[in-house]
């Protein structure tokens, strides 16, 4: 905690806390500061993370994402959270033991698809959430199932398409429990 006079000169308690990152992969469509992750930012910061958004425009291989991913992370230091939409779940994924992920939350995670590199077994070693919409006409949901079913994870279905932009604010809730859970017990993910 620290404190800080306001405008009128009281002190107003902040709580600090370094060395917590979220990072956000977007998908191949969009940028690096869509609205699904501008919402979820909003819920990191709240809950005492930095937030940073890697851009990768312009980059259509995955491994070259992935690479970029991991290079970027290189420069932060303490718990990292992984947050991936689309192909950028896939991203997310391929990364996390690399980089010794806390947490992976997903959305609409582009798993299982051909063209995509597989993931090697046992890819991923930390607490993961997915969310994925029942009407995803881009990466059928079926594939979050098998996903989660293979790595124990939590598994939403929600009533939307690939872009999940009905659902944000049930996402919103979705992260921040996230969040809140991997510092709870580990039986918290079980």
């Amino acid at each position: 905690m620290h404190s800080e006079p306001n405008a009128a000169g009281e002190p107003v308690m902040e709580a600090v806390v370094t060395g917590r990152h979220v990072v956000f992969s977007h998908g191949q469509e969009s940028g690096p500061w869509g609205r699904k992750i501008s919402a979820l930012a909003e819920v990191a910061r709240s809950e005492g993370y930095g937030t940073h958004s890697v851009d990768y425009r312009g980059i259509v291989e995955p491994r070259a994402r992935i690479a970029k991913l991991v290079d970027f992370c290189k420069e932060l230091s303490g718990d990292l959270v992984l947050v991936g939409s689309s192909v950028g779940g896939y991203v997310s994924v391929a990364s996390a033991s690399l980089l010794h992920a806390r947490g992976v939350f997903l959305m609409a995670p582009a798993l299982y698809l051909d063209g995509l590199p597989e993931l090697r077994p046992g890819v991923l070693d930390c607490p993961a959430t997915v969310v994925h919409g029942w009407r995803d006409e881009v990466v059928p949901y079926e594939h979050s199932v098998r996903f989660a079913q293979s790595y124990h994870s939590a598994l939403h279905l929600l009533e939307s398409d690939h872009r999940l932009h009905n659902q944000i604010r049930v996402i919103q809730y979705l992260f921040e429990y996230f969040l809140i859970a991997l510092d709870l017990p580990p039986i918290a993910f079980e």
